[in-house]
Parts: C-alpha cells; structure tokens; sequence
C-alpha cells in the first residue's frame, strides 16, 4: 500500500505577519495539503486555537492526540490523521531530561520542545504504522545535540517490533549535521527519500518570499528501511505570493508491504 506523508511548520499566529499572518493563509495552507491527498499531516508550531482552527479547515482528517495537556503559550508539533485510520496509541514526550513532564526544559533550550508520536492501524487492512512528529530548538546546536538524543531514546521505548515507523519535523539544521548523526547511531535505520530518490538539495524555510536559495533543509522526513521511497517534493503553492507559511510544506511517498 502507499503511505503518504507530509511534514509541515505552519507559523504561529503573529499579526506582526500583518498580510502573512494565519487567517489569511489558513485555506491556501489548507489547499496546498489537502491537493496531495495524505495519509497524515505532521505540523510545527502553533498554539491550539490554531491547531483546532487548522483541524476544522482539513477535511476527513482529525488531531491523533487531543488529551495532551495543554500549555497556552507552548506550540506543539501535531499529527492529523486521515479517517481511515484508527488511533492505537498517541502522545506526547518532551525533550527534555524529563520527557514526562509537560513543559519541561533542558539543554539551554530557547523555549520546552517535544515530540507526539501515533500508532496507528489502517482501517482496511489492519497495516500498523507508528508516526513521530518534531521540532526541535532554533538556536544552538548543542541544545538540538541533546533533544536529538532523548528523540531517539523515547522512540525506542515506544516502538513495536515489525511495526513500520516514519519520522518526522523541522529540525532546524540540515541532514547533515549533529541531529542526523544521532539518529544513525540508534537502533532504527532511518533512511532519507529526498537523499534515496537524488533530488538536489534545497532549502525549506524562506521567510514568506518563496525564496529558499539561501537556507538548508531543515524540514525533513524519514522512514525506517522497510519503507520505500517513490516520491519526495517541496510544496511551492502559492496564491498571489501569499505562501501557506514561511517554511514550505515537504511531502514523501512510501511503499508499505
């Protein structure tokens, strides 16, 4: 079957971002989405009037994970799911030295960072898939170094033998750098598609101008082995020069046997 995954920073709602800001991008982001017919949608940032703003605008999708306990000046990283799968298992670990406890900060971190994960069973043929979600700290990376570490960690408590995994967010450094080099020391072989497909690399956050010449990739996705890589894309949409958000949406195609 294909599995089909998208992994999107959506912006905070700022009126600072006057024209840019949510409300009036809202169903363009919602469009850029819903156009490539996903599995799951794994967004950053966003409070959760936005998030449940965002859920009402994504048609035949739900949040996997809505128990959470809430901080209102957090953002969370969140993964909608479509229908036709069912939630086994959802929740949220923060990276922290206590992943436990919501809120919770380590590393010299700007602001508490997590991850929410989401075991899910297809409703059809009762395919299991588990889904991470992440975003880890803007400024340091060491402070990355760390949260990248405690990542892998709960991952590994949390995952089920034979059950596919596919991992996802804005890690705000490249592929190429100390957060990915933790992750090859796990136990999970994670393999890149936009590295297994040879698509030249190119940057994700452009600041609202569709201009990514500049920056790197920051926003991956990546599967464990067993998952094969067809289709690997950077979302452009735009109407008028109003973007979904500063960073563009980046989508990913497997194959699940």
């Amino acid at each position: 079957m294909d599995i089909k995954v998208i992994s999107t920073n959506i912006r905070f709602e700022n009126k600072a971002d006057e024209i840019n800001n949510w409300p009036n991008r809202k169903q363009i982001w919602a469009k850029t989405i819903l156009d490539q017919d996903p599995d799951f949608i794994c967004t950053q940032e966003g409070r959760r009037p936005q998030l449940e703003d965002a859920e009402k605008s994504l048609k035949d999708f739900h949040l996997a994970f809505k128990e959470r306990s809430w901080i209102a000046e957090r953002m969370y990283p969140c993964i909608f799911v479509n229908h036709s799968w069912k939630v086994l298992n959802a929740g949220d670990k923060w990276l922290s030295l206590t992943p436990d406890i919501p809120g919770s900060l380590s590393f010299e971190s700007m602001f508490p960072r997590l991850m929410t994960f989401a075991h899910l069973k297809n409703k059809k043929n009762s395919k299991e898939i588990l889904i991470v979600n992440c975003h880890l700290d803007h400024m340091k990376s060491s402070t990355r170094d760390g949260q990248s570490k405690v990542l892998i960690s709960e991952i590994n408590k949390i995952k089920k033998e034979n059950v596919s995994i596919i991992l996802t967010g804005d890690f705000n450094e490249s592929p190429f750098e100390a957060v990915r080099k933790n992750i090859d020391q796990s136990t999970i072989s994670f393999k890149d598609p936009w590295i297994n497909l040879n698509k030249k690399e190119e940057g994700t956050h452009h600041k609202f101008t569709g201009d990514n010449s500049s920056t790197k990739r920051i926003d991956w996705i990546l599967a464990s082995e067993n998952l094969i890589s067809t289709d690997a894309k950077i979302l452009k949409d735009h109407d008028n020069s109003i973007y979904p958000s500063d960073h563009f949406p980046i989508f990913s195609k497997f194959t699940l046997n």
